[in-house]
């Protein structure tokens, strides 16, 4: 396809790839003549200069994102039969990660403009369920965080522990700190869609709470603080040394990036401000990391076809909310505003990768 019609990709990992070719090479050589291939010195560098990102604590690197959201919550002491309040818009890997350990899901609806964790509804489960929720997970969603001071406030005066969901929102702040830095916890992916991704899986789990940290690092590997020698029922959650290697060149740059992608979100805002769709709201405060720009319309699933027509491949994060799937139905429960959300939105291409003719381009698919 000649670049004048070339499709337009909601997430292009290789064009992340091919903008830093040259320094990824240069790290995967450097790992392969190292010898080192599993939790060695570019884990070790990676684990603290993305601690560094996020104003200090400790990062521990683990496979994958929803490995990074089981061990955390394993860490902060969340036990089998033990209730997590989390949002049901989300990716199936975060209920995925709660079901491994026996814990249950207590969805929580959203807030309609910004489609994260509603503040009334937390307060609402909290108070219902009276001291059995031993979590909150919110989930900052396409790069919005949730509102963390007020999810903080609520979670300590019900006695339940803080991990935060933030796959989607590498960079994004509220309050002026870095999402991530509120909660007990925080786990990150680094699936090379995300706005800081590895050419593979990998994740991580962040913390201030340095004993946290270390029982995240024996979890991850077989419970092993002695080689060979399991203290606790660990698994095997290593991210590797290529992974790591290539999120530290990448790290460099993530800023940078996610100033491109608030150029292009900022450009679809003003020229899709005339249409008829439902555009993207941003708290006050709130710095969004714009992992996706995600419209709403009635008519999502019949514009979805029409852009794909033109090359136009946008996403639908996510169509079917978890308590309507059947591996996590909650067939009584309703969620009026998660069912609507999930039924309108509409992902539209946008990464760094992206010029502003691309962006005017789908703006003017939309439009005509």
């Amino acid at each position: 396809m000649s670049e004048q019609n070339r499709e337009l990709l909601t997430a292009n990992p290789s064009a992340g790839f091919r903008a830093h070719a040259s320094e990824i090479r240069e790290a995967i050589e450097r790992v392969l003549a190292s010898g080192h291939y599993i939790l060695g010195p570019e884990v070790e560098a990676f684990e603290r200069e993305f601690a560094g990102y996020l104003g200090g604590g400790h990062t521990v690197g683990v496979a994958n994102g929803t490995e990074a959201i089981e061990l955390a919550l394993r860490a902060a002491g969340v036990q089998r039969g033990d209730r997590v309040a989390t949002v049901a818009n989300t990716v199936s890997a975060t209920i995925a990660a709660i079901a491994e350990i026996g814990a249950q899901p207590e969805f929580v609806e959203i807030d309609d403009a910004t489609m994260v964790m509603s503040i009334p509804a937390l307060a609402g489960v909290l108070e219902r369920a009276a001291g059995q929720i031993k979590a909150v997970l919110p989930v900052h969603l396409y790069g919005h965080p949730a509102d963390m001071p007020a999810i903080c406030t609520l979670a300590k005066r019900h006695g339940a522990v803080v991990i935060e969901d933030c796959a989607q929102a590498h960079g994004a702040e509220v309050g002026g700190h870095k999402a991530g830095t509120w909660g007990a916890a925080a786990t990150f992916s680094f699936y090379p869609t995300k706005n800081l991704g590895a050419i593979g899986d990998g994740g991580a789990v962040f913390t201030r709470d340095a004993e946290l940290a270390e029982r995240v690092r024996l979890l991850r590997q077989y419970g092993w603080r002695q080689r060979y020698v399991s203290e606790v029922e660990g698994r095997n959650s290593r991210l590797d040394e290529l992974q790591a290697a290539i999120l530290r060149v990448k790290l460099r740059y993530l800023d940078a990036e996610n100033a491109r992608r608030h150029e292009l979100a900022t450009r679809y805002l003003a020229k899709l401000s005339a249409g008829q769709l439902h555009l993207p709201s941003v708290a006050e405060g709130v710095r969004h990391a714009w992992h996706q720009f995600v419209v709403r319309t009635p008519r999502r699933d019949a514009l979805l076809a029409s852009l794909g027509k033109r090359g136009i491949r946008c996403g639908v994060l996510y169509p079917v909310p978890a308590h309507r799937q059947p591996a996590y139905a909650q067939p009584s429960l309703s969620l009026p505003v998660t069912q609507r959300a999930c039924a309108e939105v509409l992902c539209l291409p946008c990464h760094p990768g992206l010029q502003e003719a691309d962006v005017d381009s789908v703006c003017t698919a939309l439009l005509g």
